[in-house]
């Protein structure tokens, strides 16, 4: 059996494990990526990317126009609509998410919805032509044995049976739900592995954007009881899910064949005679669980390996896309020799939180859709009729706008995306932690310490996020220029120093929102989180830019 040496084996090659082998591209580190499936995502699966994860790609060199290309116009995508039927009546509209001109204030990538069987293939391409990424689909991961210095790992080429090793330095695990590293390593899942059950039928339709002319969106949910359910669509005027509860205790996804399933989409969209094409019927568990932990030894849980959230939300794909963002720079500084392997603590430190978080906001949203279900009056009566009856009863208007009113949060967590804040982790925090956030949809853009640096625009187009070295810290001083740069001694770290109104002029704005003095500072990650903050050069804290640096990558 031959050997195949390489520092980093990922297994899973979903946009969260294509998003690590891109990360330590940029960083020229070499990586193998092996993924069972015989090629990228074909079915219609998550669509919702935000802005934290576009931002993240922008790091990667990934081509942010071949990305924009994919996704959906916000003219098309910028609603969610709550519906009788697809084309009965309009309960209630809702903006989804901030798509317009106004979010890129605060990000220099507003959210889109860009559908994963079209984004995985562009990011497989383009790791296909990338030297230092070795991507194979059809090979299996089969086991992994940890030593002192590295993993070896068995893989299997599934369509020659063929089996070699893989000698690595680490082993990232972002083989979806349900991993097998994970399992293997006896990491137990935190939370209910089943909420709900849903048949999703994938279908093509060339006809339904007449019906919906007058309410554009992305998602429909229908609430008539006969046929409850949600339209997801990944093209109006192609492609298109309708995701419908089912009981597998009852049913199984054999008993849903085309012909059921056609039937059950023309039933929700409220028209026989539209012509539609059913590509494909599935069926999912919606779970809400988060690792025990991320990490053993040498091998990483990342993505779904390491958190299944409810579609609610959106915030699974992109979750996992940080937790690569959040592991790799940390490899690359380890193998660079710039931080020590301890540093590799963190990252579990740092990340599991935020996916607690997420998975509990994802639940909020799914169960607050119950407020609506009982203004609707379906517990009470549960029929179609009923429901029309209860909206047709000026008595209810205001409390069903009301109900719908109260799912906005589900549609609008730029907070969550933007604004999470490390509380510890490979950071030199002098005062106490960041205050959790309650509120998912507000977001101000601050410097603290945990927090990802404020973006503002620069003259030449660029981002300040942009300034940010993905190999090195980044130390941003806004004044007393000299004297910063002389902070930095003959430190053996490598760090990127930007003078602030000199090397790039973001406006006073920003440096309003970095809440630093006119000679303070911000250093910087690679993975453009602040780790350390001083508001002056005179009291750089207790031990100066070198004493901070030593703090954050645990290189004493």
């Amino acid at each position: 059996m031959h050997t195949i040496d390489v520092p980093y084996l990922i297994v899973g090659a979903g946009p969260v494990g294509l998003t690590a082998a891109h990360l330590f591209a940029a960083a020229d580190q070499p990586c193998l990526v092996v993924e069972r499936r015989d090629g990228p995502q074909r079915h219609p699966a998550a669509h919702v990317v935000n802005a934290r994860t576009l931002e993240i790609f922008r790091q990667a060199g990934i081509d942010m126009e071949a990305v924009h290309a994919l996704a959906n116009p916000p003219a098309d995508a910028g609603h969610v609509n709550f519906v009788t039927r697809l084309n009965g009546e309009l309960i209630g509209r809702l903006p989804f998410e901030r798509q317009g001109p106004e979010v890129f204030e605060v990000t220099p990538t507003p959210l889109r919805n860009i559908s994963q069987h079209r984004l995985e293939p562009l990011l497989a391409a383009a790791a296909a032509d990338t030297s230092t990424i070795d991507l194979r689909y059809g090979h299996e991961w089969l086991t992994s044995e940890q030593d002192h210095d590295g993993v070896t790992s068995t893989i299997r080429n599934r369509a020659t049976g063929e089996e070699f090793n893989v000698r690595s330095t680490y082993v990232l695990a972002a083989d979806g739900a349900g991993s097998r590293v994970r399992k293997s390593l006896g990491i137990d899942m935190i939370g209910p592995p089943s909420l709900q059950s849903f048949i999703a039928i994938h279908f093509a339709a060339t006809e339904l954007r007449p019906l919906i002319a007058d309410r554009l969106g992305v998602l429909h949910f229908v609430m008539d009881p006969a046929v409850s359910g949600t339209f997801i669509a990944h093209d109006l005027d192609h492609e298109w899910v309708f995701m419908t509860a089912f009981d597998p205790e009852n049913e199984s996804v054999d008993d849903f064949d085309h012909e059921r399933a056609a039937t059950i989409v023309h039933e929700a969209i409220g028209a026989d005679h539209v012509d539609i094409d059913i590509v494909s019927v599935g069926s999912w568990h919606m779970s809400a669980q988060v690792a025990q932990r991320m990490r053993d030894g040498r091998i990483f849980l990342m993505g779904d390996a390491a958190h299944r959230f409810p579609p609610t939300g959106g915030l699974g794909l992109n979750t996992g896309v940080a937790d690569a963002q959040g592991l790799v720079w940390r490899l690359n500084a380890i193998a660079e020799g710039w931080a020590d392997p301890t540093i590799l603590e963190t990252y579990e430190v740092e990340r599991r939180p935020v996916a607690g978080v997420n998975c509990e906001q994802s639940m909020t949203n799914a169960f607050k859709l119950a407020t609506l279900i009982e203004a609707l009056g379906i517990p009470s009566d549960p029929t179609s009729e009923g429901v029309l009856a209860r909206l047709a009863d000026p008595a209810h208007t205001a409390s069903i706008a009301a109900a719908v009113q109260e799912q906005q949060t589900h549609f609008d967590m730029l907070g969550l995306q933007l604004g999470y804040c490390y509380a510890d982790g490979a950071l030199a925090r002098d005062g106490d932690p960041p205050a959790p956030i309650t509120d998912p949809s507000d977001f101000a853009p601050h410097a603290d310490v945990g927090a990802r640096l404020p973006h503002a625009w620069l003259d030449d187009g660029r981002s300040t996020l942009d300034l940010v070295d993905g190999g090195a810290m980044t130390l941003f001083s806004l004044g007393e220029h000299d004297k910063w740069a002389a902070s930095l001694g003959d430190t053996d770290t490598p760090v990127r120093h930007v003078r602030v109104g000199i090397d790039a002029i973001p406006g006073e704005s920003w440096a309003s929102e970095c809440r630093v003095r006119p000679d303070g500072a911000l250093l910087v990650r690679p993975d453009q989180h602040v780790a350390w903050r001083s508001d002056s050069i005179a009291s750089p804290g207790p031990a100066g830019v070198g004493a901070a640096l030593d703090q954050i990558l645990r290189t004493h």
